[in-house]
């Protein structure tokens, strides 16, 4: 299961793009709102959430995702069942996403710490690591996926399906969707 958390004032690309594309590659997906089921994301389009934060069954979790939004991440900071959530996953070895300002939460989580990432452009030095690729769309290392803005949506989502069904899925969905 791959646990999307939205928190208020989410970006609606980067938590809706993924969504979408996992779940096109057959991958068991769900939004988790932590202000209630119905989420506002940053442009005023409300997200009716699959769970609240604390219906997460974290033992089922496969994988972890935060959008950014400086508001959504600023919520999610404030959750400390998000917060929780994000550690079991990283702690747990499990995949442990984050795009745009959302990966400096994992920094706040020592996550980030000596491994390659990137961020939205501006928020490097919130990573506390010297590997910070500012020109990437996305970084894995290892179980870490970092994308950098709303404009890298579409190849985070594939990273995501790519690390946990393969690369060959990964094309099937963006030749399903007609990347050019």
């Amino acid at each position: 299961m791959v646990y999307v958390i939205l928190g208020t004032g989410f970006e609606e690309v980067e938590a809706i793009t993924p969504v979408d594309l996992l779940r096109r590659a057959g991958i068991p997906t769900a939004t988790v709102g932590i202000n209630g089921k119905v989420v506002y994301g940053s442009h005023g389009i409300g997200v009716e959430a699959d769970l609240e934060i604390g219906q997460m069954d974290l033992t089922e979790m496969d994988m972890i995702v935060l959008p950014g939004g400086l508001k959504g991440v600023a919520s999610i900071r404030a959750s400390c069942e998000a917060l929780d959530a994000v550690r079991f996953a990283w702690d747990n070895g499990k995949y442990t996403a984050a795009i745009c300002a959302a990966p400096t939460v994992l920094a706040d989580l020592g996550i980030t710490q000596g491994r390659k990432a990137t961020c939205y452009p501006g928020f490097e030095g919130d990573l506390g690591t010297p590997d910070t690729t500012d020109t990437a769309a996305v970084v894995t290392d290892g179980k870490l996926i970092t994308g950098a803005s709303a404009g890298c949506a579409i190849p985070f989502a594939l990273a995501l399906i790519a690390a946990l069904k393969g690369q060959e899925a990964a094309d099937g969905v963006a030749h399903q969707i007609v990347i050019r």
